[in-house]
């Protein structure tokens, strides 16, 4: 029945089924009968036609044309993208330059040759820095080389769909390039992650400031907020360490996150967090506001020489705490380290052994010291250009949850107006805002 064409009132349409067929002669004899009749009281044929199809099941308007599963209509515009796909080739064009392909190719041939090394597993933890490396830069090389070929596939998509004037594929082709445009702001966003530890894995604290149980509450909220996003991006965490407190909430939580480039990404999120709500802590029932700070350093890696001598920490060990349960409080496996020359105070208490817990905080203490030499580093180099001031106040981004719902970041001015799904997780848009705005401000 494919090709059998007609007209039918509305406009030029093509058999597709036998119900098609059935359905089409339908449709000619009452639009015949009308013209047959010719009264002023009846419905004219054009109007017949549409008052038919009104009534046929499944059949709706879109655009302001009829759609219906036996007809395909050919009166439509053909598809132009353009200058979309222009604008996408440019785009990859400076993401290639940017990731210069021929390092990278570079790099990717010296990985494979020490994956190759018969003796590679000797040395486990390596050979797995080795084989994660090597995965990651050949997924990369892939991407950037299946981008070329996609905006390609795309442009023939176009014309096949116009050449047709096949709805159903210029649909499928507004479909890919919408996942085009997501790709490769996500590909240029992580060509900005190109800082000295941008690549690391991160470690994160939250700890509460003013504002009471609603500070507490706060802070637990985002550490919620943030291990949703990580549960959904596929990042592995683990909780070091939670201080609850004596009402509602915690005092503070340190969590790491072991994926790749987390610390580039995540950083953009450290610094102080305010949130506005009709306080549920309050018996008059007002409007509260409350800080909690976020913290965000890189995980040391093995090659990092930060060597803290035995004389320079002092250990403490304390039973756990917890809102309850069995073997708490039971052995003093927690672990608490300080920093003597700095202050620096790090514990864990999520592992059952003290050994455990003590070779963790080890890990939480060297890392925070080695951003605390990375910001004395950089703080000098801002001494040496004249920078004295920061460019925003104490608060980076507010959760506001009355009289009016919206998350802002005050140094982006990205905002959405769904707090809900903002402490469910959704926090890509800040964080590709945050390292896109990063990289504008001056060293």
């Amino acid at each position: 029945m494919a090709g059998f064409t007609g007209r039918v009132g509305l406009g030029t349409w093509t058999i597709k089924s036998k119900a098609g067929l059935v359905a089409a002669a339908w449709l000619v004899s009452i639009e015949t009968k009308a013209n047959e009749l010719g009264s002023a009281t009846r419905p004219k044929p054009r109007a017949m036609s549409f008052l038919t199809l009104l009534f046929m099941k499944e059949v709706y308007l879109v655009n302001l044309r009829i759609r219906h599963p036996y007809f395909k209509l050919e009166s439509m515009s053909e598809l132009d993208l353009s200058n979309e796909i222009k604008q996408l080739r440019s785009s990859l064009s400076t993401i290639v330059a940017v990731s210069d392909l021929p390092k990278l190719e570079k790099d990717i041939a010296e990985l494979e040759e020490l994956a190759q090394q018969p003796n590679l597993w000797d040395d486990a933890e390596k050979a797995q820095q080795i084989t994660s490396s090597l995965s990651r830069k050949q997924a990369l090389r892939d991407k950037l080389q299946g981008f070329d070929q996609r905006l390609s596939d795309l442009e023939v998509l176009v014309e096949m769909a116009n050449s047709e004037l096949d709805i159903q594929t210029q649909n499928e082709a507004k479909q890919e390039l919408a996942k085009l445009q997501h790709e490769l702001s996500e590909a240029e966003v992580q060509t900005l992650l190109n800082g000295e530890y941008d690549s690391r894995a991160a470690i994160m604290t939250i700890r509460s400031g003013a504002g009471g149980d609603d500070a507490t509450d706060f802070a637990e909220m985002l550490m919620r907020m943030y291990l949703r996003f990580c549960e959904k991006q596929g990042w592995p965490t683990k909780v070091l360490d939670v201080s609850y407190a004596e009402g509602a909430g915690i005092k503070s939580a340190t969590f790491e996150i072991d994926e790749p480039y987390a610390y580039g990404q995540l950083s953009v999120e450290a610094g102080t967090h305010r949130l506005v709500r009709m306080s549920p802590f309050n018996a008059a029932g007002k409007r509260q506001t409350s800080f909690a700070a976020v913290e965000v350093v890189p995980l040391i890696a093995q090659t990092d020489v930060i060597e803290i001598p035995e004389s320079e920490i002092r250990v403490d060990v304390f039973r756990s705490s917890g809102p309850g349960g069995q073997s708490v409080n039971t052995t003093d496996s927690a672990v608490r380290i300080t920093h003597l020359p700095t202050g620096t105070v790090v514990s864990c208490q999520n592992e059952k052994s003290q050994l455990q817990n003590k070779a963790a905080a080890m890990r939480v203490l060297q890392s925070r010291l080695l951003e605390i030499r990375r910001s004395e580093e950089d703080a000098k180099k801002k001494q040496l250009a004249g920078e004295a001031t920061a460019s925003w106040g104490d608060q980076m981004r507010s959760y506001v949850l009355a009289p009016y719902q919206m998350v802002k970041d005050l140094r982006t001015n990205f905002e959405v107006n769904n707090p809900d799904d903002v402490f469910d997780g959704e926090l890509q848009g800040f964080i590709t805002a945050g390292i896109k705005w990063r990289k504008t401000e001056p060293n």
